[in-house]
């Protein structure tokens, strides 16, 4: 009897630990399903892009034009592979292709010289003994550009095979774009790691919040008819400014270790300040769910997770766009605010871009903020700030 009464004590322990218990059981098929969301999000995908300045080679009897068939030959050969999840597009100018690079857009921008037909039927012919140069470029850094580049030259070297006999014929000159020619594995981790420092606001700003809840301190505020909106900006206000000083701390100790921002300051600080704003935000949902610091850190697991993991943060992730928003890919990782700020910094660090550049993030940021901001302050208000 003193077992069973053991057993129904701790039952019900258990069950006033109801955050806890929850995180317990839930944790597994939480993750298993986001894991099988985000995979069926981020199928490989490989898109190449090649503009053809191939002027032709006119005969006495046609017009032949190599660089167009070497790509009506790499586009079959990609359909006639199974599995191969490769596209081809054709690039109108060199600045076109270049910028799809750098909105991630293509992965792999190939440019077909002009004198590509000629150089290739002369050496044919044993009139010419040179080689050709084929530009490749891409993010250096990305393992989709290494398979897409890959895959391309492959294609290439068959091509000329199938028409001169030889694959000595073609050298490819490689060109990085922005700075990722010379970035280190440790500069790449960098922008992940200054989002990283941000989202931990999640932490400090739910528990500020709720500690209010938690010491009754907030029945005083509201006895003195303070408006939902100015208590949640005055703790906004504190902890932007946490969130700012650790991002820039982050930031001093990755210079310290080698690091070298070559990226503009203001745009940096503006990105760090709407993403703080965004974490503060999401931390605003979390504190209108919980009523002390405890159920915080136990609930906070939850987006800390998402946050971190699945927003490209604590290590490289992509995930394809289920569908363009003017021209903007928008994905289920899209959904958290770290996403657009870490791809932010990877285009002004890495890519050297500048603000237009960024607009899409900018604006994806501000967007989120204010979603996050406007459902937290109807919760919130509902279950803390009404006097009953």
């Amino acid at each position: 009897m003193k077992l069973l009464s053991i057993i129904v004590k701790s039952l019900k322990e258990q069950w006033r630990s109801f955050w806890i218990l929850l995180l317990t059981l839930s944790m597994g098929p939480f993750f298993m399903f986001v894991y099988y969301l985000i995979l069926e999000s981020s199928k490989p995908h490989y898109d190449v892009a090649i503009i053809n300045n191939d002027k032709g080679y006119i005969t006495d009897s046609e017009s032949i034009n190599k660089g167009e068939e070497y790509i009506l030959f790499f586009t079959s050969s990609v359909k006639d592979s199974v599995n191969m999840p490769f596209s081809i597009k054709k690039s109108s100018s060199r600045s076109d292709g270049l910028a799809d690079l750098k909105n991630k857009k293509s992965d792999a921008f190939i440019i077909i010289p002009e004198d590509f037909s000629k150089q290739l039927i002369e050496h044919k012919n044993s009139e010419s003994t040179g080689s050709v140069e084929i530009q490749f470029f891409g993010d250096l850094t990305s393992v989709n550009y290494l398979l897409s580049a890959l895959w391309a030259n492959e294609t290439l070297n068959s091509f000329i095979k199938k028409s001169i006999g030889s694959g000595d014929f073609i050298r490819i000159s490689e060109t990085g774009i922005g700075s990722s020619s010379k970035i280190s594995d440790f500069d790449l981790i960098v922008p992940g790691i200054l989002i990283v420092s941000v989202i931990m606001l999640m932490f400090t700003a739910t528990i500020a919040f709720v500690s209010e809840v938690e010491n009754k301190t907030i029945l005083r505020l509201k006895l003195s008819r303070i408006t939902t909106f100015e208590f949640i900006a005055g703790i906004t206000v504190v902890q932007l400014i946490v969130g700012i000083i650790s991002i820039l701390l982050t930031l001093i100790t990755a210079a310290f270790l080698g690091f070298e921002f070559q990226g503009s300051a203001a745009v940096f600080i503006l990105i760090a300040v709407l993403t703080s704003l965004s974490i503060i935000a999401f931390s605003l949902i979390i504190a209108a769910l919980t009523k002390t610091a405890n159920e915080v850190l136990v609930v906070g697991n939850f987006p800390l997770f998402l946050f971190m993991f699945f927003t490209g943060a604590a290590f490289p992730f992509r995930s394809e766009g289920l569908f363009n928003l003017f021209d903007y890919p928008v994905s289920l990782q899209g959904l958290m605010s770290p996403t657009h700020a870490i791809s932010a910094l990877n285009k002004i660090i890495i890519m050297q871009m500048k603000l237009s550049d960024i607009i899409p993030e900018i604006l994806a940021l501000i967007i989120l903020t204010i979603i996050y901001f406007f459902i937290g302050m109807i919760l919130f208000r509902k279950n803390h700030m009404q006097l009953k």
